[in-house]
């Protein structure tokens, strides 16, 4: 008897689960994937955008073309999730019709929420490009900018994408210099973080200073954001008596988990999904979570009483995506399920004039992750490229042969990537 497999968000672990799936099992079981938007945007391009050397057709497309043929997509948002009788209420974004939808195995992939008004003036004041709408209102306020100070803060944590304040204020402070106004503008990067992608050690945060030093930004670590005074372009961090006085905020807003998952007691305290950290099983039975969603303790310590957390990123969404579909492929055949998620994952840091620096190693490493850094180079600026063109091919020879591409250009290089 067929089995229906139910899978909740369409971002990055979502497609993947599903075409994993769908490849993997026979016609006779049901993949079904739950996603509120019908457009799908290639997330890690949004700073492309933001530069004006992308336009939004470039990085989005119909969520349809993604999936392999035999993946149902139904356009709703998952309103709540009942996990005693295994089912959870949609409405879909048309009509607003409520609709509820049985499952045998249900796979979490909502990412994270963006929470903007848990900031006081930040709402109001800021810039973000960590969405579509947002960046592309933010590349029109930088062609307008004529000189001042640009503040690009991360506002809280946890966030996605550790990499993205560093790329968004080298590419802000490139862009500028593009245009003939670096003497005019100067960049600020605020964290609340002592350096540059913690989780990652020392080596990748001082390699990460030093590219931001090269790019001409001004680096603010242990700078937690208290509230935005919009009237008077002012910031005000905690333990910092002087405000800091900005003519463009560009922010990365507070994250939280969604809310359909901590209404159906799934969450920790801190709104995320705790799971197996080698095979992304929650604590009900036949339900896993993937991606930014999760909660993965991983070695080592940010501080005496903080455990380091996995990252928020795509990269291991994929990673974590797969992983789940081998397991439920094994676990619907009656074969034992070997597939284990190993902490594994890469960044690629832009940097402006098509240049990147790029970041990759284990993050179950003990007694705390092992990560290698390569020189900044063009070589990365390509691979980003090509993934980009890889992720938004639609099904077909194209799509294996940029797949094929990447793989060997990893391979040639000494580096897993995960396509």
């Amino acid at each position: 008897m067929g089995k229906t497999i139910l899978i909740l968000g369409g971002g990055v672990g979502g497609l993947i689960a599903a075409n994993e799936l769908r490849r993997r099992l026979p016609a006779e079981h049901r993949i079904v994937l739950v996603e509120k938007k019908p457009q799908h945007a290639f997330a890690p391009s949004f700073l492309w955008l933001m530069t004006g050397d992308r336009r939004i057709e470039q990085i989005a497309c119909d969520i349809h073309q993604l999936v392999r043929p035999g993946v149902e997509i139904i356009l709703a948002e998952a309103q709540a999730i009942d996990t005693a009788n295994r089912r959870v209420e949609t409405s879909a974004q048309s009509t607003g019709r409520s609709e509820t939808y049985p499952y045998d195995y249900l796979i979490i992939a909502l990412g994270a929420e963006l929470a903007p008004e848990a900031i006081p003036g930040l709402a109001e004041g800021a810039h973000t490009f960590f969405t579509l709408d947002g960046a592309e209102k933010l590349r029109d306020a930088l062609r307008d900018f004529r000189g001042g100070r640009v503040a690009v803060v991360v506002s809280a944590l946890p966030y996605k994408c550790p990499g993205a304040p560093h790329e968004g204020a080298m590419l802000i402070a490139d862009f500028f210099r593009r245009r003939g106004l670096r003497d005019k503008v100067d960049v600020h990067l605020f964290t609340p973080e002592p350096q540059p992608m913690p989780v990652a050690g020392p080596v990748l945060g001082e390699a990460v200073k030093q590219m931001l030093t090269q790019k001409g930004v001004a680096f603010h670590p242990m700078r937690k954001l208290a509230a935005v005074n919009v009237a008077a372009r002012d910031l005000t961090f905690e333990g910092q008596e002087a405000p800091f006085k900005y003519d463009l905020l560009v922010a990365i807003p507070p994250h939280r988990g969604p809310r359909v998952a901590r209404e159906a007691g799934l969450t920790n305290d801190a709104g995320w999904i705790p799971v197996e950290r080698a095979t992304l099983r929650t604590k009900h039975e036949n339900l896993y979570a993937l991606g930014d969603v999760t909660a993965i303790p991983i070695p080592g310590r940010w501080k005496p009483d903080v455990p380091l957390m996995l990252p928020k990123a795509g990269v291991f969404a994929h990673a974590q995506a797969e992983v789940v579909a081998q397991r439920l492929v094994a676990e619907i055949g009656g074969a034992s399920a070997q597939g284990e998620f190993p902490g594994v994952g890469y960044c690629m840091l832009e940097a402006g004039e098509s240049l990147a620096g790029f970041a990759f190693g284990n993050f179950f490493a003990e007694p705390s992750p092992k990560i290698a850094v390569r020189q900044m180079g063009r070589t990365w600026h390509l691979g980003k490229v090509l993934f980009e063109k890889w992720w938004l091919a639609p099904y077909g020879p194209k799509r294996e042969a940029l797949r094929l591409a990447l793989r060997l250009g990893g391979r040639g290089l000494g580096i897993p990537i995960i396509v």
